[in-house]
């Protein structure tokens, strides 16, 4: 009975003694999570403020991993940037905004573009960072018109089509179409605290948000138009 008792022992630490099981290293999910902790140190810290050191500790990753998949600071840097846009960039093009009628397109990206601006906050961040350095580390980037251009086309082409069946007036550049859907939102949102305490309003109350985005709609809607001066000449 006792050597029963020893043998079952035995067995029992032969289990636990056995060869431990291999890691795999998965590449992507190393390199995503070094991403996402990037995106988050970044966001946080601004350029001059981010450390490697802690992207690593963030992605429980080491130091070695992350210059393996990423090169340099300035290079995993750049990669946040690149995939900031790929995030718009995709999200817009699940719209199929150029199955639209031209009114309509207008009106989904506008809204679409208000939306992603508040629910995606580190998107901002990261774009602010770098117009603080005048886009240096953007003006590296091999890929970034290619990501954006698509986009440019279907505002044109909704421009065009609008123009075509007269709800929009001839002429109107699509760079500046967009610039306007832009710009109303990220200085509403970059600047709603010191907005809010300025005029005793809160402006980051659901209510207001929401009132804000049909706002810039009409503001997009209302410069794109036929001007009446121009219909009276027809």
């Amino acid at each position: 009975m006792a050597d029963n008792k020893k043998s079952g022992k035995r067995s029992a630490v032969s289990k636990q003694t056995g060869p431990k099981p291999v890691r795999v290293r998965d590449p992507k999910r190393t390199s995503a999570s070094i991403l996402a902790a990037a995106i988050g140190e970044f966001t946080d810290k601004g350029y001059g403020g981010a450390r490697i050191d802690e992207i690593a500790r963030r992605a429980g990753a080491n130091k070695r991993m992350l210059y393996h998949y990423f090169g340099d600071k300035e290079a995993l840097y750049l990669a946040v940037l690149e995939s900031a846009y790929v995030g718009i960039r995709s999200a817009e093009a699940k719209l199929h905004l150029g199955e639209r009628k031209p009114v309509d397109t207008i009106r989904e990206l506008t809204l679409f573009t208000w939306r992603y601006y508040i629910a995606h906050p580190e998107f901002l961040s990261i774009l602010h960072t770098e117009n603080l350095h005048r886009a240096r580390h953007l003006k590296r980037s091999a890929r970034i018109f290619d990501l954006n251009s698509p986009l440019i086309a279907t505002i044109r082409d909704a421009l065009d089509r609008g123009a075509a069946s007269g709800e929009f007036r001839q002429g109107i550049d699509a760079v500046e179409t967009y610039v306007t859907i832009a710009a109303l939102g990220f200085f509403y949102l970059s600047n709603r605290w010191t907005l809010s305490t300025v005029f005793g309003r809160d402006l980051t109350a659901p209510k207001s948000l929401s009132a804000w985005g049909e706002h810039i709609v009409e503001v997009v809607l209302s410069s794109l138009r036929p001007r009446p001066e121009t219909t009276k000449r027809r």
